[in-house]
Parts: C-alpha cells; sequence; structure tokens
C-alpha cells in the first residue's frame, strides 16, 4: 500500500476518534437530564476519559511496535465502538463510567496507532504528515456535532454513532502498518532517563490545559445556546485545521522554535477568555490542535522512531493529568468564579513556555 493511502486511513481513524473528546461539549447536558446527574459527575465521565485514553496507549503502543499495530487495533476498535453503543443503554451513571471507560481504551490505541503510522512512514516530512492524519481529530466531530443539536437526549446519537463505528473501525485498522527493519531509535526504558524528555513531557501537560478545558467546559461558561452551538461546531473544525498548518512550519523552522511558537499563542488564546470567549476559542482551537501532533514528531525526532508508539504513548500519558486539570480541577475553580479557572489556564501555559525555553537550550 502507498503511504499516501496510510494518510488518509489515519485520517479516517482520528475522525472516528475525535468523537470521544469534541462531541462532549454537546453530549454533557444530554447526560446531565438523561442520567440525572450533577455536574462534577458528568465531568468525572470526561475525566475518566482522557486518563483512560491517555494510559491505554502504553501498554497498546508496546504491543503495536512489537507485533504491528494490526492485532491490538482489532481489538480497540470493537472496544471503542463499545463505548458508545453500551453508553447509549446504560441504565445509570454507574454503567455509563463502566461502558465509556472501556471505549476510552479503545480510542487511545487507536489514536496512537494512527498517528505513530505518519511518524514513522513520513521521517523526512514528519510534522506535515502526522498534522494531516492528526487533522481528522478536529474535523470529524465538527462534522457530527451539528447533526446532534436536534436531539433532546444521549441515547440515540451515541447509539448511531457506536454502530457507525463497529461497522468501519475494524476495516479500516486491518489496513494499516508500520515499516520494519529500516528504522532505529532509544527505547523507553532509556528515554525516561534523559533530561530532555522530563522537560517535554512536563511543558506538553501544562500547554495542553487550554485545549482540552474548551473540548470539555464550553458549556459551563454561561454562553446563551445561540452562541453555544457555533463555537462548538467551530472549536473542533480549527483545532484539525491548524494541525497540517503547523506540522509544516515546524518541518520548516525546527520542531521546539514551532512549539515554543503554540505555547505563547497559548497563553494569549487563555488571557482573551476573559475579553471574549470567541476571540479564545479561535486562538485555542487553531493552535492548540496542533500540540499532540508536533510533540509526536519532535518525540522521534528527538528519540528515533523504532518506538515511537511507545515513546509517545508514554507522552502522551500526560494527558491523563491534563485531563484532571482541564476538566474537575478547572470545573471546580469555575464553580467558584470563572476568573478563577481562566487565570489557571494562564499560568499553566506561560510555565510551559518557560519550560520549553530549557529544552530549546538542552538541544541546541
Amino acid at each position: 500500500m502507498r503511504r499516501g493511502a496510510l494518510l488518509g486511513i489515519g485520517f479516517a481513524l482520528m475522525s472516528f476518534n475525535s468523537l470521544y473528546q469534541y462531541t462532549w461539549n454537546v453530549l454533557a447536558p444530554l447526560l446531565q437530564s438523561g442520567l440525572r446527574a450533577g455536574l462534577i459527575q458528568v465531568e468525572t465521565a470526561f475525566t475518566l476519559f482522557t486518563v483512560l485514553s491517555t494510559l491505554s496507549q502504553i501498554a497498546g503502543g508496546y504491543w503495536a511496535d512489537v507485533r504491528g499495530p494490526r492485532e491490538v487495533g482489532l481489538i480497540s476498535s470493537l472496544l471503542s465502538a463499545l463505548g458508545f453503543l453500551g453508553g447509549s443503554l446504560s441504565p445509570d451513571l454507574g454503567w455509563f463510567y463502566l461502558f465509556w471507560s472501556m471505549g476510552s481504551v479503545g480510542e487511545g490505541v487507536l489514536y496512537g496507532i494512527a498517528s505513530n503510522a505518519a511518524v514513522k512512514w513520513f521521517p523526512e516530512r514528519r510534522g506535515l504528515a502526522t498534522g494531516l492524519v492528526s487533522m481528522g481529530f478536529g474535523l470529524g466531530a465538527s462534522i457530527v456535532n451539528p447533526l446532534l443539536f436536534p436531539f433532546s437526549d444521549f441515547r440515540r446519537p451515541m447509539l448511531y454513532i457506536g454502530i457507525a463505528e463497529l461497522l468501519s473501525l475494524p476495516l479500516l485498522v486491518s489496513l494499516v502498518d508500520y515499516p520494519r527493519g529500516r528504522v532505529g531509535g532509544l527505547h523507553p526504558g532509556e528515554v525516561i532517563r534523559t533530561r530532555r524528555w522530563w522537560l517535554l513531557f512536563s511543558s506538553y501537560v501544562l500547554v495542553t490545559t487550554p485545549l482540552v478545558t474548551l473540548s470539555s467546559s464550553l458549556s459551563l461558561m454561561g454562553l446563551p445556546k445561540g452562541e453555544l452551538e457555533p463555537l462548538v461546531a467551530l472549536f473542533p473544525l480549527l483545532s484539525g485545521v491548524g494541525r497540517p498548518f503547523m506540522g509544516y512550519v515546524s518541518d520548516r523552522i525546527g520542531r521546539v522554535r514551532a512549539a515554543l511558537l503554540v505555547s505563547g499563542l497559548m497563553v494569549l488564546g487563555s488571557a482573551f477568555l476573559f475579553l471574549n470567549v470567541l476571540t479564545s476559542t479561535i486562538v485555542v482551537g487553531l493552535f492548540g490542535g496542533s500540540v499532540v501532533s508536533l510533540y509526536f514528531a519532535l518525540t522521534a525526532d528527538l528519540f528515533g522512531s523504532k518506538y515511537s508508539t511507545y515513546n509517545n504513548a508514554l507522552l502522551y500519558a500526560g494527558k491523563a493529568i491534563t485531563g484532571v486539570l482541564g476538566g474537575v480541577f478547572f470545573g471546580s475553580l469555575i464553580l467558584y468564579g470563572v476568573g478563577y479557572g481562566y487565570s489557571f489556564l494562564i499560568l499553566s501555559t506561560s510555565i510551559s513556555v518557560v519550560i520549553l525555553l530549557l529544552l530549546f537550550r538542552s538541544s541546541e
């Protein structure tokens, strides 16, 4: 199969993956009413997704790097579909947590497989290729979200998504493979003993906090429905479009410089929340979405691509921390006042800039 076809397959996988994160602003209010749950209870489900979808990539990434992506990908595709199918039938919050957690595990492994196929197959244009695949993580939900607005309950839309995933994901992942015999790189056991790794990890955790926050909490910011619905559709679209653009920029100016640029823009986007939520959504969506693909490519640049799925899974595990910060913690802060939450986002992204400057100096 040609490398270009793998980009298309990866894009399609990412489009389905996006529905776990970027439909949440639409589904969360429906879950509150349908399951008779409170704000923090529903945000806990989103935090479960971020934690489990990231941690599952570690075991899944090792399996994919050592034995190839197809076996673990098939199991993960079935779990991802089960998350929506089981969630749609859940009689109470406990059952929803169970099925959503299972689906989150599957989504996480598929995310790692799709993105690292680009990392491994396109070493000469790693930023652009990873960005093109990752673009699906925004565009998929931007298409689906407007279709969800007419529903007054969560059960039917989740059922439809689950059926679509069951019919599509196993076929797509069966077509993915990794290059063999011509790649090198450091084993994760070596990687995590380096200073550069921990600088990369900590900066990633902090800079992604605004993106995760707006993915889950736009509906908590007191916006009228007429403003919220366009933003919910616009946010994942911008997140998708920005990924190949910043990937291309990173191929030209260097990955660390591009990451510094994005981190600075995340500080600006977080500050705009005090002035205008629409402007903040545009900045955070357009540039924040590129963070994951940039950091995945940077990990392979620094440590090689042989174990990139595993190494990037360890990096992506930082999203478990981000999920707590941008989900439950942010939701708790804004119960006392939105200014507290906005200030927290500015602080986290500012610290990320400082950490990246240290990484830049250590990479010269």
